[in-house]
């Protein structure tokens, strides 16, 4: 038989149990010394209902307060009783899991959970040392080698390795959850250089600001880097550059982006955008001889048609005059009506900025052009890399939702419509995520489509083998149901108290104490909590080899030593003009 992992001295003892509820225990310390080798966060052992179990704790608060007590008695005949004070110390710990010498057949288990409640006066035991040691490196132990997500090590033993199971903390959505500063694109980018060893991985990253593109460098990085297209992409994009044609967007997405739902004539708008929408859809099929197709589609299926085409008609309708008594012309049913929609889709039609929706190459308008797009980003090859980088830093910021959540529906689809036994799993990293998946109460419209289409993928997308990974410095903005649908959390120094209150309310009661030190952990530290690891806990994340640009600048220090650049102050400002930025 194995050594036990935890075998304990007389040293080690604590004290015993002196109250218990469902999810606390209370200790009672007998050892004044021991209680000094305590933090918050230590773990520790309950015997169980057998000598070969163990309940395990991890120690939310110490307290020491003072109590009289009888020293002595004075001479005979003497009546008084000497008191004095004595330090009575307290330890309040949460019950995490149970941990078993021997299971059946099998030595040393632990599972999270406690199958029982410690009875009073039970032992307790202080964990460290060697215990310690082979009771964290248990933790992953049992993980087979494709499953290990390493991801640093633990606070309360440095010689332990902090190992996640991938598949868990992949296939039942996460949240990476921390101030500015603390860490966050670090931790993006170790897991994502941990994926990258694998032999296919699929992992897609909405960045946001382009601070990953380094990752994506041609000579060191390992994964693949796209970007929407800019003002300047629209004569000669290059092999990187992505377009989102208007006609992938359905009805909601584009009336979002063009439809006033103050104006009284919005439902006439709508009306008149989605039957012109249908027949072009319509006829480009006739085009090209795809007849089944044509037996079953919508008005939201992404099929080409002609922009122009729908100007045209809209432009018809709004100017058509109708014919009354004796063939006079009369206002039309629609003359009048489309003025404002109309004049919304020009001037997008005009703005260089969304020409990546509304001015796409050629290719992008030839029915064969999506599937080739989206393999590039479901495939996983030698050629193309299974770790994909787009970048929508140019995208203006008032269809950056639309854009974002037009994306991810249709890789999130095609998915869907897959062959389940063809299906490959891939993962979405939602960068900045309270950009456009904010709490739906605050939401405008364009905001709300991105929603629709992201909690639909929280809710379902386990299903078909897709999952989601939210990052962002501001809990509090972010969705309530894509959180509440987060199983794993990597959460780092956050200080605003409502973000650490929602951090708090998604943890199981039992738990929320953990998460008082928030505020406290350094920068690269993070509590672990949720399926992929056994034991909620506190690790140190190593630092990616490849990092992301978004180091904190040294202010004093580059104050004290670097002279503003006019030069590049110049430059930058015909940047700005041209909306194009200089190719190196």
């Amino acid at each position: 038989m194995k050594q036990p992992i935890l075998d304990f001295a007389q040293t080690d003892r604590l004290g015993r149990v002196t109250a218990v509820d469902t999810s606390r225990v209370v200790i009672g310390v007998d050892d004044a010394d021991i209680v000094t080798r305590v933090g918050i966060g230590t773990v520790l052992a309950i015997r169980g209902a057998t000598e070969r179990e163990y309940l395990i704790g991890m120690t939310q608060r110490v307290t020491r307060t003072v109590e009289d007590e009888i020293l002595g008695e004075g001479e005979p005949g003497d009546d008084t009783i000497q008191l004095g004070p004595r330090p009575v110390d307290t330890i309040h710990a949460v019950l995490v899991g149970t941990f078993r010498i021997v299971h059946g057949e099998q030595p040393n288990v632990f599972k999270r959970g406690a199958d029982s409640f410690p009875q009073i006066d039970r032992d307790c035991f202080f964990i460290d040392g060697a215990n310690l040691q082979r009771f964290m490196g248990l933790l992953g132990a049992e993980l087979k080698d494709e499953e290990r997500l390493t991801l640093g090590h633990f606070v309360v033993d440095r010689n332990a390795a902090a190992i996640a199971s991938g598949d868990k903390f992949f296939q039942r959505h996460g949240s990476i959850l921390g101030s500015t500063g603390s860490g966050k694109s670090w931790s993006v980018a170790l897991i994502l250089e941990r994926a990258s060893k694998l032999k296919h991985p699929n992992i897609i990253v909405l960045d946001m600001h382009g601070e990953y593109a380094p990752l994506a460098r041609p000579e060191t990085g390992f994964a693949q880097g796209f970007r929407i297209a800019g003002p300047g992409d629209l004569e000669a994009p290059g092999d990187d550059v992505i377009f989102l044609p208007y006609w992938l967007l359905n009805r909601e997405e584009m009336l979002s982006m063009l439809l006033d739902r103050s104006d009284q004539n919005a439902p006439n708008q709508a009306s008149r955008f989605t039957k012109h929408v249908r027949e072009l859809k319509d006829k480009s099929l006739e085009a090209e001889k795809k007849e089944d197709v044509r037996k079953t589609f919508t008005v939201d299926s992404p099929i080409p048609y002609d922009m122009s085409s729908l100007v045209k008609r809209l432009e018809d309708d709004n100017t058509r005059k109708g014919v009354g008594a004796n063939n006079k012309p009369v206002k039309g049913e629609w003359e009048g009506k489309l003025t404002r929609f109309h004049s919304r889709l020009r001037a997008k039609l005009d703005d260089r900025r969304y020409g990546f929706l509304f001015n796409p190459p050629p290719a992008a308008q030839e029915y064969g052009w999506l599937a080739a797009q989206i393999g590039r980003f479901l495939g996983s090859s030698e050629n193309c890399a299974g770790i994909k980088i787009v970048d929508f830093s140019e995208v203006p910021s008032d269809v950056l939702p639309v854009v974002v959540g037009t994306f991810a529906r249709l890789l999130y689809d095609v998915q869907l419509w897959m062959d389940a036994e063809k299906r490959t799993p891939f993962s979405i990293v939602c960068d900045e995520a309270h950009q456009y998946l904010p709490v739906k109460e605050d939401a405008n419209a364009a905001e709300r489509q991105a929603l629709a289409t992201f909690e639909r993928i929280a809710k379902e997308g386990r299903k078909y083998g897709v999952s989601i990974l939210v990052v962002s410095q501001r809990p509090s903005d972010v969705s309530r149901t894509i959180l509440s649908q987060c199983n794993n959390f990597l959460v780092l120094r956050l200080t605003n108290d409502r973000d650490q209150g929602v951090v708090r309310r998604l943890m199981p009661d039992s738990l929320a104490g953990l998460t008082d030190i928030l505020p406290l952990l350094d920068t690269g530290e993070a509590l672990l909590l949720g399926d992929a690891m056994l034991l909620p806990t506190r690790i140190k994340l190593d630092a990616p080899t490849d990092r992301p640009d978004s180091s904190t600048r040294d202010f004093w220090r580059e104050w004290g030593e670097n002279e503003p650049d006019l030069r590049a102050i110049e430059q930058a400002v015909e940047t700005l003009r041209r909306q194009t930025r200089p190719t190196e």
